[in-house]
């Protein structure tokens, strides 16, 4: 997984999260990913990937808070 961003969502206002995550989503190419730092663990974000991008993502976690998470987020060689 090529790595072509660090996405810290902690300032962002909430309302803006996913719309910014999904845009960095969105300009990923198969192989690349991006690494999303929250102040939360992002298990809602995961099941709207799940409903919206099914079988076109993959999901580690690196780091799990408790102030902090880290998810590697990538977008599937398939797709």
């Amino acid at each position: 997984m090529n790595i072509t961003t660090t996405l810290d969502i902690r300032q962002t206002p909430p309302p803006q999260k996913h719309p910014m995550i999904f845009q960095t989503f969105a300009s990923l190419t198969p192989g690349q990913g991006f690494i999303l730092i929250n102040d939360h663990d992002p298990k809602p974000l995961y099941y709207q990937f799940v409903h919206e991008h099914a079988g076109q993502f993959t999901w580690e976690y690196l780091e799990e808070g408790p102030d902090i998470w880290r998810v590697q987020i990538g977008r599937t060689e398939s797709n």
